[in-house]
């Protein structure tokens, strides 16, 4: 445990960011598993219906900074591809 005043403060921070980010990461991936769940069970229809909210949520993971935009590209190109070739 730190001592100085500053450090216990950082720490509280790095607690507080760390939850935060946690809660977007998980929101973000149960939605890239949901579409990859209906893409595995044939419903494209309703997966393509799906597909702007999950996009916009993993662009929000890199606006809000969870998540680097390279890894962001890749996962919104990841979801394209599977989607267009079914």
């Amino acid at each position: 445990m730190p001592i100085i005043k500053s450090s216990k403060k950082s720490m509280k921070k790095d607690r507080q960011r760390r939850e935060y980010n946690r809660s977007i990461k998980n929101e973000t991936k149960t939605g890239i598993k949901k579409i990859n769940e209906l893409i595995n069970q044939k419903k494209e229809e309703e997966a393509k219906k799906i597909l702007p909210h999950i996009i916009s949520l993993i662009d929000n993971t890199a606006q809000k900074g969870v998540w680097h935009k390279n890894k962001v590209a890749r996962e919104k190109s990841k979801l394209m591809k599977k989607i267009s070739f079914k």
